[in-house]
């Protein structure tokens, strides 16, 4: 997902779960954050590498790829952007590597969420946004894996986008892959940027929906293609539906954070409260946009009678740099570096009690 579900989106959803303007600003502040804390980021403020939530493509081009350097990639992409469905799922073929790498397969609602999401209970705004950052991305990035791996994420020339027709029918539109990443994607051509075939099993090209450029991250859109992980079989992926049950999930899940329910149980969606503005939710969501930021803040301020502002990154570093070292904790972007620990160290762990080695070991912070 993007900026505009993650920020614009995740603000709409905590308004309508029952939080004041403040604290919805604070919340979606912390779920587009995770997009931006990178050890890029944390060296220029001074915070600890080990809390960062994603990898700038310079980074990663750097990055390496032995075991040491596999560890690191999946600890911060599987905890963050392609959070596992089932470490345990019952894999017939393959070697140990082929089965570990299988289980990491993001997806929504599996038992990681559930420890994603109370983990962040009575632990404030910060960790509540990064909560909804992970959430949100089970259901974008269902079907890819946060590690790189050719076996699993490998896709083939086989794309299509599915338009439905008057009858309920639908037709299909062959999708083209540049591989320019400076090129401009062309929705109404079918034409979108994805990365390049790399035939090395853990090439950065191979990490997560790379191979699928930006589709995941568009609401609008609905295709079938061939994953590797498939054997290359047909799967459709149905993104209007997809991210509609995201936004009602999230809804739900920062209720529960607000004290409405005791539990927060999985498949569990808040459509009585959204119901009266579906019609709405549906069309932002459907309309064949590449950045819907400027309907879901509509919709926000429409929700609240408040502006919103635009994303800042540095909104809140000064504060954390100025801060005396023993004091940096109880600042607000260190409030966000210590959700992020917590739940790297949750993932991680969870990952590797399951038997998988493949994200390596992090200091857990409950």
């Amino acid at each position: 997902m993007q900026e505009d579900f993650h920020y614009y989106a995740t603000y709409c959803a905590a308004a309508l779960a029952g939080y004041d303007h403040g604290k919805s600003l604070e919340i979606c502040y912390c779920a587009q954050m995770v997009d931006h804390c990178s050890r890029t980021f944390l060296k220029k403020v001074g915070g600890p590498a080990q809390a960062a939530t994603t990898q700038l493509k310079l980074e990663l081009m750097d990055a390496r790829t032995d075991r040491l350097g596999l560890w690191d990639i999946t600890g911060i992409w599987s905890s963050f952007h392609f959070l596992p469905r089932d470490l345990y799922a019952d894999v017939r073929r393959g070697s140990k590597n082929y089965k570990d790498k299988f289980r990491l397969i993001c997806g929504p609602n599996g038992d990681l969420l559930t420890d994603t999401v109370t983990l962040a209970k009575g632990k404030g705004t910060q960790a509540a946004g990064v909560a909804m950052h992970v959430l949100a991305d089970t259901w974008a990035h269902t079907y890819f894996a946060g590690t790189p791996s050719l076996v699993i994420n490998n896709t083939d020339a086989h794309f299509y986008e599915l338009f439905e027709q008057e009858d309920g029918s639908f037709s299909k539109k062959k999708i083209v892959f540049s591989h320019n990443p400076s090129a401009a994607e062309d929705p109404e051509k079918g034409v979108y940027v994805g990365s390049m075939y790399q035939s090395s099993e853990n090439s950065i090209m191979n990490l997560g929906h790379g191979r699928a450029g930006h589709l995941p991250d568009y609401s609008f859109i609905r295709y079938v293609y061939q994953p590797a992980w498939g054997d290359y079989r047909e799967i459709l992926k149905d993104n209007p539906s997809d991210y509609y049950c995201a936004f009602s999930q999230m809804v739900y899940a920062l209720k529960y954070l607000r004290g409405e329910y005791e539990c927060f149980e999985k498949d569990t969606y808040a459509d009585e409260v959204i119901r009266p503005y579906s019609e709405r939710i549906r069309e932002i969501i459907r309309k064949r946009q590449v950045d819907a930021s400027a309907d879901w803040k509509a919709f926000g301020e429409s929700l609240t009678k408040e502006t919103i502002p635009a994303f800042d990154r540095e909104a809140y570093s000064e504060e954390y740099m100025n801060a005396e070292s023993t004091k940096k904790k109880e600042s607000f972007l260190g409030g966000f570096l210590e959700a992020a620990l917590r739940q790297k160290g949750m993932a991680t762990s969870r990952i590797r009690e399951s038997g998988n080695r493949l994200a390596g070991i992090a200091k857990v912070k409950l």
